[in-house]
């Protein structure tokens, strides 16, 4: 076994050599490189495949024999000072490469096919394989410093990988968005880690929690600079997981592509915020006060995502406030000191929204590929609808994903989340109704965004069809510049017109129309290869390709049963408590985690009764309008006034705009940070130029003025200089006498 350990330094550097190859080859190859593009994705699935076998043979033998190990190097040596480089594998490591490795493999498989139109399929693979090396690096390190190299690197992946159409320019601004705002929040992570180096003289975690618990004990520490340095390292976190006030950055983060929000923004990266927490929770445990921030920031969290996600029309920013709550969720939970339950929700939220990112990008797709339709609008749901029938493998998937994430069992949301509310009862009756409300309020507009998107009519509205023969045809693209038109001169417009009813386009008929050749010839994607990727179009919507519901498929086996791993069947300790049973013990609790199935059938009525009673509001509010709405004013109209119902149209439109706006959070910050600094940059300058520059400027100035006087008074008669003399030795007399007198 120890043998086995030995080799666990090649987890994080497996998939290197892809990224570098892709690049070499492309510098010295490029066209040999491009032609064989597919044979780079093979690779880095198969090297990510192998990492994920190693990680799992490293988990089963700490399930059997709960052991923790760990090998460092001597990198750096001077004098007093000396720096290590190495690696930990232990249950909280285990977890996460298997996290991962699991949903990394599903994504680029996913990848292949929704990317195989775009020019950047390379560089997007290359990214990709980096971003994993880089956080597998993360979760292995065995030292702060370690970890914050490998905690910067991911940052720039997520910069690169949201910022991948970097021509459009609201991804460039995200790109740039996420990084300054991950920017402040690794400062703090830098501070709050020399802060402690400062403190304990050591980088290593077993060294540096020994250090301290004695000196926290010994009461030789001061505990105002300690909790300082704790909230600064508490601040990295709360920026790389989203977490108020820094999350800020995650929904435009879904500017990028929707693989990439299912893999760092909803599975891997977002989780490194909760990882680094509970990397550190011997410290921040024995730390007073810092826990009870920690949650503080956690409920904040879960009720602010919430509510934000209630009016947004873009199905990937309703998913990524989404994520933002169950992030807060994780948070809680570790700020009431629930490790085993905090690291459950990370590993079935991990799944279960993956599997929502890749289907809503799998109707992204769908929606994408409609003749006529604009890609601006493929991510609107209230431009969707009535999907059901036409992409029913991604209903369904997405449905179970839904369900999964409102807390109904037995899927694997429901088990973790329970026990994080079950948890908040006796940490906090007020946290805790907090908790509980936004269980409905994560059912509510989860079942929203379902409704939304699938049940009811299609509420696609074509526009510019009337017939002439200069009507625009919007490209079909993935990638391509939003809006760019394709001429239609050689488009038969007979099929269009014949589909007319009532004077608008029916897109449910039951004949299939075909578009024309030519028109299909013009729209097709940039590709090196024949026949590579699918370069379908159609007048509504149909089903992935099987190369995307593959992975949608294994997610939801993931969905269904990853939660059973937390229920102790016919013992009393489940396989996740036996699992991390190292680190619980760490932490000073009892590992022993049988369940009263009386008390947890109580609980779990309340907590489905909720995500029930959210539901159902949905159910109300939406399918009965939605399902009768076909014109666009209409439908905009009513997702901002809703039905006139028992409540005033002015508390609706507070609600919703308060939702719609983000908290006017992003504007705060635009009004007082952004303008503000600049305002105060514009002051500095000023100051600088007048006054510190001023001064001495001033003082030349003043001289040159006295001397040019001067200067002129001289004439070089001593008769004029008696005269000048007496009279300003009369007048300083006069003054003197009367001064005097």
């Amino acid at each position: 076994m120890e043998q086995t350990y030995q080799y666990a330094w090649i987890i994080p550097f497996l998939p290197l050599p892809v990224p570098m190859l892709i690049g070499l080859g492309l510098l010295l190859f490029p066209t040999a490189t491009k032609s064989l593009r597919r044979m780079w994705a093979f690779q880095s699935i198969l090297l990510l495949s192998i990492v994920m076998i190693f990680s799992m043979n490293l988990s089963i033998q700490q399930i059997n024999s709960s052991s923790v190990y760990q090998y460092v190097w001597s990198w750096i040596i001077n004098n007093d000072f000396s720096l290590e480089f190495g690696y930990l594998i232990d249950p909280l490591t285990s977890i996460m490469s298997i996290l991962i490795t699991t949903v990394g493999i599903l994504v680029l498989i996913y990848s292949d096919n929704y990317m195989s139109h775009d020019h950047g399929y390379l560089r997007f693979f290359a990214y990709m394989s980096f971003f994993s090396t880089s956080m597998l690096g993360l979760v292995t390190s065995s030292n702060l410093i370690q970890i914050y190299i490998f905690w910067e690197l991911v940052g720039i992946c997520s910069y690169l990988l949201i910022g991948f159409w970097f021509t459009r320019p609201v991804a460039a601004k995200a790109c740039q968005k996420a990084f300054v705002t991950n920017r402040v929040g690794d400062f703090g992570l830098l501070l709050g880690i020399l802060g402690f180096y400062w403190i304990t003289g050591s980088f290593e975690f077993r060294d540096l929690f020994q250090i301290f618990n004695n000196l926290i004990s010994n009461n030789e520490v001061n505990f105002v600079f300690v909790t300082l340095c704790a909230v600064l390292l508490f601040a990295g976190a709360i920026a790389k997981s989203a977490q108020f006030p820094l999350h800020v950055w995650l929904p435009d983060a879904m500017e990028g592509p929707t693989p990439i929000s299912a893999l760092i923004h909803a599975a891997t990266m977002v989780a490194a915020g909760i990882f680094l927490v509970a990397r550190l929770m011997p410290l921040f445990i024995v730390i007073p006060h810092i826990m009870n921030f920690i949650s503080l920031i956690g409920i904040i969290t879960v009720f602010l995502g919430a509510t934000l996600a209630l009016a947004q029309k873009d199905i990937k920013r309703g998913l990524a406030y989404s994520t933002m709550s169950q992030l807060g969720y994780m948070m809680l939970a570790l700020g009431m000191g629930s490790y085993r339950s905090a690291l459950f929700h990370l590993i079935t939220h991990a799944y279960s929204k993956a599997l929502l990112f890749l289907g809503s990008g799998s109707v992204i797709h769908s929606m994408e590929t409609l003749v006529g339709y604009c890609p601006k609008k493929s991510q609107n749901m209230v431009l969707m609808g009535g999907l059901t029938k036409h992409i029913p493998i991604t209903k369904n998937s997405f449905f179970l994903g839904t369900l999964s994430l409102c807390g109904i069992p037995p899927l694997a949301c429901f088990w973790s989340k329970d026990e994080i509310l079950n948890d908040s009862w006796l940490y906090s009756p007020s946290f805790a109704i907090i908790a509980w409300s936004t269980a409905g309020l994560t059912a509510f507009y989860m079942f929203r965004i379902y409704l939304l998107t699938f049940e009811g009519h299609l509420n696609v509205h074509f526009q510019n069809y009337s017939g002439k023969r200069n009507t625009p045809l919007y490209s079909i693209s993935l990638w391509g510049k939003e809006g760019s038109k394709i001429s239609n001169k050689n488009f038969r417009l007979g099929t269009l017109l014949k589909m007319k009813k009532n004077g608008r386009p029916s897109f449910f008929s039951n004949k299939v129309y075909k578009m024309d050749e030519n028109v299909r010839n013009l729209i097709q994607p940039f590709l090196s290869i024949p026949n590579f990727g699918n370069t379908k179009t159609s007048l509504y919507p149909y089903e992935s390709d099987n190369t995307m519901l593959f992975p949608i498929l294994i997610l939801i086996l993931f969905t269904l049963f990853v939660g059973f791993l937390g229920i102790p069947f016919n013992q009393d300790v489940d396989i996740l408590t036996k699992w991390l049973t190292p680190s619980i013990n760490l932490l000073h609790k009892n590992s022993n985690n049988s369940i009263d199935w009386y008390e947890f059938c109580n609980d779990a009525v309340f907590s489905v009764s909720i995500a029930s009673f959210g539901i159902f509001i949905a159910f109300f509010l939406y399918k009965p309008v939605y399902s009768s709405f076909q014109n666009l004013d209409l439908i905009n109209s009513f997702v901002k006034m809703g039905p006139k119902r028992n409540f005033s149209d002015k508390i609706k439109n507070a609600i919703y705009d308060w939702s719609y706006n983000r908290g006017y959070i992003d504007a705060f910050y635009g009004t007082f940070l952004t303008v503000g600094m600049r305002k105060l940059a514009e002051f500095t300058h000023f100051f600088d130029r007048r006054i510190i520059d001023g001064i001495p400027n001033g003082v030349g100035l003043m001289s040159f003025f006295v001397a040019e006087v001067i200067k002129s008074v001289g004439g070089g008669r001593i008769s004029s200089y008696l005269f000048f003399y007496f009279s300003y030795v009369s007048i300083f007399l006069l003054i003197y006498y009367f001064l005097n007198f």
